[in-house]
């Protein structure tokens, strides 16, 4: 490996970059969060630049980190309801805000052996993976077909005395809805159980909408019997990625997720999350875009994407062969196609217009979608969004319905998920027509056949599939690194 100078890094990172995803300008519509405020983004640069050497291990070593997380945990308690007495920290991403509350619920609970959480089916898959990782068993209750909300009365009647915590979200990823709060942790308090409102999409957008929407479902710490939210920085608090916040209700609600260890002879390591080191620049670039914006300035900011998600939602239901899968509660909206399209063909298609939209695969009763998360930045453009949407769907409907072979259907059912081994993952990249001469992996341009073959499939052979794909992708090649 030789040195590069500085114009060969910079040639070769932009080069890199050249297939990514846009991370402004509004047409990618998940994964990123973009403000449209110049101002607000070089300085969560500046100070992400500046603080990216600092560490969040030790408290005493970083005051300022310590400092602007405190600031940043009274911010969200703020919007949020939170009562005196509230404790919360900082994240690397919702995923761990969500591990930590559900560690901490399991963690309260020592007693119960086999502990267990109720979950919609529209909760987030994070919760799967915490249940994975801490031997927590998700209990999985479908929601309303039509709304595509939880249902309380089927979430009551599944909490037992092994349940740990009960879960709602504001909104669900998938359908942009908020799930009824109020009945949900009632049924949990009257149980003796946690409460968490995954407010990770919602947490800093549906606060600021509350003044013109005052019928909006209730979900903060308000509503009785909710014991932790988490919330989003890197999303509609548009700073850089990746932090969020986690507040639980006390104090002792948190204790269950602090960490300590004293037993070697090194340092004692005292962690409030997951990480020991923990770069100071996401907690410091959050401070500075936060108080940059400032409370009016997201105010305008989430009006912005709310009207932006309501217009796109009324061009969708003019669209012949779309719908809208639930009416949004916030700034994300799924779309379903009838039979003769597919959402998988709609998404290429958009790409091929310059947009980058989210297909979402079927679950038990629910449809597959198209996911759209529209920021703030998406607002100037939805008339051209709507109009290469109308495109895109008759585009799809002249193609027809993506039908993978019939028997690369029963060659890939045949598949015993929990034995997928090398030779028989390579098989099945043939038979997809997704290896090259040398039988790597070779992705096409056009994803919709993979897709509705994912689609057809249960999901915990989608699962071993896309992992096979996962680690063939993150194997470095040959001739891999700087050159």
């Amino acid at each position: 490996m030789s040195a590069m100078d500085l114009d060969e890094i910079r040639a070769r990172v932009d080069a890199l970059r050249g297939r990514d995803l846009p991370t402004h300008g509004g047409r990618t519509l998940a994964y990123v969060y973009d403000s449209g405020v110049a101002s607000a983004d070089v300085i969560g640069r500046e100070v992400l630049a500046a603080f990216s050497s600092t560490n969040g291990l030790d408290p005493t070593a970083f005051p300022s980190l310590l400092q602007m997380e405190n600031d940043l945990v009274a911010m969200a308690g703020r919007l949020v309801d939170a009562p005196e007495g509230f404790a919360g920290v900082a994240t690397s991403g919702g995923t761990e805000s969500i591990l930590l509350a559900v560690l901490a619920a399991r963690d309260a609970r020592p007693e119960i052996r086999s502990p267990r959480m109720v979950l919609p089916t529209t909760a987030h898959a994070a919760f799967h993976k915490a249940g994975h990782y801490f031997g927590v068993e998700p209990v999985v209750v479908d929601v309303d077909p039509e709304t595509k909300r939880a249902d309380p009365d089927a979430m009551r009647a599944a909490i037992d005395d092994d349940t740990v915590l009960v879960v709602a979200s504001a909104p669900s990823y998938a359908h942009g809805v908020i799930d009824p709060v109020g009945p949900i942790a009632a049924a949990a308090a009257a149980a003796g159980v946690r409460c968490h409102v995954d407010a990770c999409i919602g947490g800093w957008v549906l606060p600021h909408l509350r003044p013109d929407e005052p019928d909006q479902e209730p979900w903060t710490f308000a509503v009785a019997g909710v014991t932790s939210v988490s919330l989003d920085l890197h999303k509609y608090a548009y700073t850089p990625k990746g932090i969020s916040i986690l507040l639980h209700r006390s104090a002792a609600l948190r204790r269950t997720h602090l960490f300590a260890s004293a037993r070697w002879p090194g340092y004692t390591m005292l962690n409030t999350t997951m990480q020991s080191t923990k770069s100071g620049g996401p907690v410091a670039a959050a401070w500075a875009v936060v108080n940059h914006i400032g409370a009016d300035g997201y105010a305008t900011l989430a009006g912005r994407a709310r009207s932006a998600t309501l217009e796109l939602a009324r061009a969708v239901e003019g669209i012949e062969h779309l719908s809208v899968a639930a009416e949004p509660d916030s700034t994300l909206l799924a779309v379903t196609a009838d039979g003769r399209c597919d959402v998988f063909t709609i998404s290429d298609e958009l790409a091929a217009r310059g947009w980058y939209a989210q297909p979402q695969m079927s679950f038990r009763d629910l449809p597959a979608t198209l996911h759209l998360t529209l920021s703030a930045a998406t607002a100037d453009s939805i008339a051209r969004l709507a109009a290469d949407l109308a495109e895109a769907t008759a585009a799809a409907v002249e193609v027809g319905p993506t039908a993978p072979p019939e028997e690369l259907i029963v060659a890939a059912s045949s598949v015993d998920p929990e034995h997928l081994d090398e030779e028989t993952f390579a098989g099945l990249l043939a038979v997809a027509g997704l290896a090259d001469g040398s039988g790597a992996l070779a992705l096409p341009e056009r994803m919709a056949p993979i897709n509705a073959l994912l689609d057809a499939l249960p999901p915990e052979l989608r699962e071993a599939l896309l992992l096979g794909v996962l680690d063939r992708l993150t194997r470095p090649t040959p001739s891999g690194g700087p050159v």
